[in-house]
Parts: structure tokens; C-alpha cells; sequence
């Protein structure tokens, strides 16, 4: 099974929940297998259960499991981790600070692991005291220049940049997209991104030169009835992804 994310000409792979082994295969179907299916620790009282079950993710869809936290949940960050050595999925979230432990036990570099850094307010700055006891602390603000070249320092692949509330953060957004583009490195728009806003956040990292790009869309996409994430959106968000290339 490939350790690699399959992405659309080589940018963009689309990052939804999965809500069963099911949903996650039509998921992949729509997407033509441009995304990753995110599967909560969270969601598991045991290590052994989340590896028996997260097993058939990956077969279901050649691996392209996203191990999650659990809506970012920094006291999910070593139960990640383990659980990630054991499955060698495609995709990592983990905190800032969970990125190193991440990578070790993984024991290989194809694996994405993106590191979560948070808006503070200012262009060019962002929050990186995202872990179990950081996140509970005064604000770490550092320059996006200075997570990057921190996260690259432990393994990491990708700035999840959360909680971007859409486009309410929008020059800060695009001062990190550049800094991405700049120093070789990843980006994964999160939070509040929904089919009105998905084009432009992903365009913004596109025009940018970021090279590789896996915006996630979770809530808005999920059938509220049935848990699902919705396969015409899946549709919908894969067609926007090309034209974000065109």
C-alpha cells in the first residue's frame, strides 16, 4: 500500500471524515482518490480497537487513512501517534508538539504528518503552544517563518492551520500560504470551510505556490441525518479542486 497521498496533478488531495468503512469507500470513489479519509482516535476506548478497525479503512480505500485527533484535541496526540506507528497510514494530524514522536515511530518520511498552528490575530504570526499542556498556557505567538522551519526540524510535513473560521482570517491565511510556498512546505487549511468558501481558500494557496495543498472539509459536508460525509459534496469539492488548477 502506498505511504504517499494520491493528489489531483500532483497538488491537491481533499481531507473529509469518514463515518464508516462504507461512506469512507464512496468517499474515495467520488474523489477519483484524491483525498484522505480522516478516522478519529477519539472515537476508540483502546489502542487495539482503533488498529482492528482503522485496518479496514485502509484496505477499503489502498490506504488512504488520515489518523485524527478528535476536533484537534491535544490529549489525543500520543494515542495518534501509536496508533500511526502500527498503521503506517498515508496521513498524520497531530498538535504542534506531537510531531517528533509521530515521525519516530513511524520510522520513514513518506508519511505526511502536519503540525497545528493557530490564527493569533496578526499577519505573519501564528500560535504554536497547540499540545495537551501548551494549549492550556498563554499564547506561543512565533513567526510562520520560525513554526516552519520548527516543524521541518521534527519531521513535519505540513502547517495545519486551525481554526481558520472560513475566510475570516484571510490576510493571515495568505501570509502562511506564502511562507509555505517559500520555504518548501506543506498546507492544510482547516476549520469553518464549506462549499461557498472552499474554492477561494484552496485558489489562495494555489496562487500562492504552495505544492502541496489538503484543505479539510469536515462538518459542512456531513449528513446530519446519517453521519455521512455526502458524496455529491465530495463531488462538488473535487471539481473545485481542478479548477482551482485550471
Amino acid at each position: 500500500m502506498s505511504l504517499t497521498p494520491n493528489y489531483l496533478e500532483n497538488r491537491i488531495c481533499l481531507n473529509v471524515l469518514a463515518n464508516s468503512v462504507e461512506n469512507a469507500k464512496a468517499c474515495y470513489e467520488a474523489a477519483e482518490g484524491h483525498v484522505v479519509l480522516g478516522v478519529l482516535s477519539k472515537n476508540y476506548e483502546t489502542d487495539e480497537a482503533a488498529i482492528e478497525d482503522m485496518k479496514r479503512y485502509q484496505e477499503a480505500t489502498n490506504n488512504a487513512l488520515s489518523v485524527g485527533l478528535g476536533a484537534g484535541d491535544p490529549n489525543q496526540s500520543q494515542m495518534v501517534s501509536r496508533l500511526s506507528g502500527v498503521l503506517q497510514p498515508q496521513h498524520v494530524n497531530q498538535v504542534f508538539t506531537g510531531v517528533g514522536t509521530s515521525r519516530a515511530l513511524l520510522g520513514q518520511d513518506e508519511t505526511i504528518i502536519n503540525g497545528l498552528v493557530s490564527p493569533t490575530g496578526k499577519v505573519g504570526i501564528v500560535n504554536i503552544a497547540t499540545g495537551p499542556l501548551s494549549s492550556k498556557a498563554p499564547a506561543g505567538e512565533v513567526s510562520i517563518e520560525t513554526a516552519i522551519k520548527l516543524l521541518k526540524d521534527m519531521g513535519g510535513s505540513s502547517i495545519k492551520y486551525f481554526p481558520m473560521k472560513g475566510l475570516a482570517h484571510k490576510e493571515e491565511y495568505k501570509a502562511v500560504a506564502e511562507a509555505c510556498a517559500k520555504y518548501d512546505f506543506y498546507l492544510e487549511p482547516t476549520g469553518g470551510i464549506d462549499l461557498e468558501n472552499f474554492e477561494e481558500i484552496v485558489q489562495i494557496a494555489v496562487d500562492a505556490g504552495v505544492k502541496k495543498i489538503i484543505p479539510h472539509v469536515y462538518s459542512s459536508v456531513i449528513d446530519k441525518e446519517t453521519g455521512d460525509t455526502k458524496v455529491e459534496d465530495v463531488k462538488a469539492l473535487v471539481e473545485m479542486m481542478k479548477n482551482t488548477l485550471k
